[in-house]
């Protein structure tokens, strides 16, 4: 049958043909043309960042990140096991291996409570996951933090728009790693930044994702030729995504206001089914704005899951639960402590049901959504 209405629906914003025609007729397609540029600075401003660096996607802000922390053999970084592989994997290159924990039953954020528990003699770093665009409990990140000397690296993948206590998530650590994936609220179908927030890295920043070169000081006309200096990779996306990327940037007030206008939508929708103890829905505390890239859902138990999930897409709606623990990956329980070392994780893999949601996503599709959903948990 027919997915009438999809998962996800990669939004392109009004200017972005203009703007791919004005980079194909300038010449330039290669990184960090005059549309990128033009992005960082949006961005900077909008996050009142030190610096904000395009990059092919936020694996590669991630990794960044672990190559600017000198993360190695030895070290340890405490990391929530349900999150994406790249959060691990961006370290685990380098040699570090990872310290998982829980995550809180209310937000499936890193639980804070769980973090002085999981620092030892090796740990290095802490990297919180902002889960669905709503910010971690910082203070407590940061406190523990900066008690045992560890640097923080916010995966703020699905947080562009959203803040805590304010302060735009990705800003409050050393780093934050943003994604511009076709399915976040912002996109260029594949892409991502670094946030850095202190100035003493951000000269070795633009030399690692210059290959190791020097060549962004050359491009400035600092120096007269470029050369190999340190270890570094090619993290620098084409203008040509920056153009598709900027078109979004432009558009962002809107896009976070309709966003935010169907997470609420869903919401009043199934505050009945709340009510009726058929479901629980994931919380948004006040310290919080979030950034409204998912809503989710937790069932009673997997089983009921899939079938609510089976019987959606028989009425054509596409749902999908979330990461599998990495805890219990084939890769990761090498580190792990085996199946029930991190229960609320493990539940909330087999619980959890993520509802169709993206920037043009209308009421209309949203009230057929909620009307097989509602009708299939009460003939549950």
């Amino acid at each position: 049958m027919a997915l009438d209405i999809p998962f996800n629906r990669p939004y392109v914003a009004r200017r972005t043909e203009e703007y791919l025609r004005e980079v194909l007729a300038a010449g330039k397609l290669a990184g960090d043309g005059r549309f990128g540029e033009r992005c960082r600075g949006l961005l900077e401003a909008q996050l009142g960042s030190l610096r904000v660096m395009l990059t092919t996607s936020c694996t590669h802000a991630l990794e960044m990140a672990s190559l600017l922390l000198e993360l190695g053999p030895g070290d340890e970084v405490i990391v929530p096991s349900f999150t994406f592989v790249s959060t691990v994997n961006s370290f685990v290159l380098r040699g570090a291996k990872p310290r998982f924990v829980d995550v809180r039953a209310d937000t499936l954020n890193l639980d804070e409570s769980l973090l002085e528990a999981a620092v030892t003699p090796q740990t290095r770093a802490i990297f919180p996951v902002h889960y669905g665009g709503v910010g971690c409990e910082m203070d407590v990140v940061l406190a523990v933090a900066a008690k045992h000397g560890l640097a923080v690296v916010e995966d703020a993948a699905m947080a562009i728009g959203a803040s805590y206590r304010g302060r735009p998530l990705g800003t409050l650590g050393d780093f934050g790693a943003l994604s511009f994936h076709e399915t976040k609220n912002i996109t260029c179908g594949e892409g991502g930044a670094l946030i850095v927030n202190r100035s003493e890295f951000v000269e070795r920043a633009e030399i690692i994702r210059e290959k190791g070169t020097d060549r962004s000081s050359f491009m400035r006309g600092e120096i007269d030729k470029y050369g190999w200096v340190d270890v570094g990779s090619s993290y620098l996306p084409s203008d040509l995504l920056a153009a598709c990327l900027l078109a979004q940037l432009e558009e962002v007030e809107s896009i976070q206001a309709r966003r935010q206008e169907a997470w609420e939508r869903y919401d009043a929708g199934l505050a009945g089914a709340v009510a009726e103890g058929l479901i629980e829905t994931l919380a948004i505390p006040e310290e919080c704005q979030s950034s409204y890239h998912l809503y989710g859902l937790l069932l009673a138990n997997g089983e009921i899951r899939q079938r609510v999930q089976s019987r959606l897409r028989e009425g054509g709606v596409q749902t999908t639960s979330h990461y599998q623990p990495l805890h219990l990956s084939k890769m990761g329980a090498s580190w792990g402590e085996g199946a029930g070392s991190l229960p609320v994780t493990e539940a909330a893999c087999e619980r959890l049901l993520r509802l169709p949601l993206y920037n043009e996503i209308t009421a209309l599709e949203q009230e057929r959504v909620l009307d097989l959903l509602l009708t299939v948990l009460r003939g549950i």
